[in-house]
């Protein structure tokens, strides 16, 4: 390339940069609307299209949402900074210092061979048993930040196992699959994630209506949880194919455990305790997390030192924070409030239209989640539920549930930062996450949407 052309692509993020400050700075004059509002919209609008399509490395276009927001005053910085303050992030970031203790004391590569000893060759296999863990992790770990934090140097030490060394797709794939099915499928089982719980509560606190762990599976599980999964492998099998054969290291007999090897396993033993107990204790799962972190660092009883700090994935840290904050400003501005209801107004929605009702309120929450991102998607819409039971003459109930419907098919990585968190510890390229995300969506509406809409029929929870 010319050193001219060089030169000039050099000054092009910069000067979009330049662009749009002055568009947010001249945005009140503009439209007519409160200056916080439109420039939320507009702010918002660029930095999903921005993560979407990489323009800028993600760490460097979430710092740029915070300090514009923070400069125009879009939100309060209690709010514009939220992401750092909540306890999914706390989670990733005593997982990330956990993980790091887990690889460097080689009790990975134990738990691996504990957990998958029977594998054979088989990428496909290696697949399965994969997302069989994750899946039945979901039933006894409350939280899906946890699992996915857990799971991932498992994962990884079991990809050293099978010889697929960093770049192979096969590597990818089982880092993906740990993530994906972590969050995708789990979200079927009530209290195996943040949304789940979200709607429970406010299904109950506004509504008056009590979802119950068993109907919540029922209606969920088979569908999008059970056949979710089985497509989620087989679509990974074939968007990260492994065409070398698999060179499993040969099982050794497990030498004894060293010092280091049992303080974490301990520290990991009490948390998993803790995490499938919080209801007993009350302790949040992210003191759980950092408290973890701790011990692993404290020099009488840990195996890191605190330079390992400096391992971590920073920009990964920021893009979640990011991801987390967004969804806050959103709500905090009206913005996904307003979303809502101008499409709401333009489905001309007809009571007694139930299937078309159904895709159409399917295809405006789905709209919605690319702006508030999947955690944020029941905080949004619960409160609006009764307005789209209104408008299409459904059940509020099955409005609330639809919700669930809906996050199963997620469009782009930054919608859920679990998926993000997967490409980083995979070594998985934006394109690559990108279009994984948009088969998986299209196969997910095209195959079980309706497959779902018939399971419920059949019980019928339809009117």
């Amino acid at each position: 390339m010319p050193r001219v052309a060089v030169d000039i692509a050099r000054w092009v993020p910069l000067t979009l940069c330049a662009g749009v400050v002055l568009l947010l700075w001249l945005s009140p004059r503009l439209f007519d609307a409160s200056p916080a509002f439109v420039r939320a919209g507009i702010l918002v609008g660029l930095t999903i299209v921005a993560w979407a399509t990489g323009f800028l490395a993600e760490s460097i276009t979430t710092l740029l949402f915070f300090v514009l927001a923070a400069v125009f005053k879009i939100a309060k910085p209690a709010v514009i900074f939220s992401g750092f303050e909540s306890p999914a992030w706390w989670l990733v970031l005593g997982g990330a210092i956990t993980s790091i203790a887990v690889e460097r004391t080689t009790l990975a590569r134990r738990l691996a061979a504990f957990l998958f000893r029977r594998l054979t060759a088989s990428y496909r296999s290696s697949l399965t048993a994969v997302a069989l863990t994750a899946l039945g992790l979901a039933f006894v770990m409350p939280s899906s930040t946890a699992r996915v934090m857990l799971l991932m140097p498992i994962v990884l030490a079991l990809a050293d196992r099978l010889g697929l060394a960093p770049g192979r797709p096969g590597r990818a794939g089982l880092a993906m699959t740990a993530a994906i099915v972590s969050t995708l499928p789990a979200a079927t089982i009530l209290p195996a994630n943040l949304s789940g719980l979200v709607l429970l509560g406010g299904a109950d606190a506004i509504y008056g209506i009590k979802i119950s762990y068993g109907s919540y599976l029922l209606l969920h599980f088979p569908i999008l949880g059970v056949l979710k999964t089985l497509l989620l492998i087989e679509i990974i099998y074939r968007l990260f194919p492994e065409p070398k054969q698999l060179n499993p290291m040969p099982v050794e007999p497990a030498a004894p455990m060293s010092r280091d090897e049992r303080v974490v396993a301990a520290v990991l033993t009490i948390s998993l305790v803790l995490f499938m107990t919080d209801v007993v204790h009350g302790i949040s799962l992210a003191w759980i997390s950092v408290g973890a972190a701790i011990a692993c660092l404290l020099a009488a009883i840990g195996s890191l030192s605190a330079k390992s700090l400096s391992e971590m994935n920073v920009g990964m840290l920021v893009h979640v924070a990011g991801i987390l904050s967004i969804g806050a400003v959103i709500a905090d501005t009206g913005l996904g409030s307003a979303i809502s209801g101008k499409l709401l107004s333009l489905s001309g929605m007809v009571p007694g239209h139930d299937v078309i009702n159904l895709a159409l309120i399917a295809a405006i929450f789905s709209v919605i989640g690319l702006f508030t991102t999947v955690i944020s998607l029941a905080v949004v819409l619960v409160p609006l539920a009764g307005d789209f039971a209104a408008a299409s003459g459904l059940p509020v109930l099955t409005v609330l549930h639809l919700q669930v419907v809906v996050t199963s098919a997620v469009f782009f990585p930054y919608q859920n930062f679990l998926i993000v968190i997967a490409m980083q510890y995979g070594d998985i390229r934006l394109k690559d996450g990108v279009r994984f995300c948009l088969v998986q969506a299209a196969l997910t509406v095209l195959i079980l949407f309706p497959l779902n809409y018939a399971w419920w029929s059949f019980l019928g929870y339809l009117p």
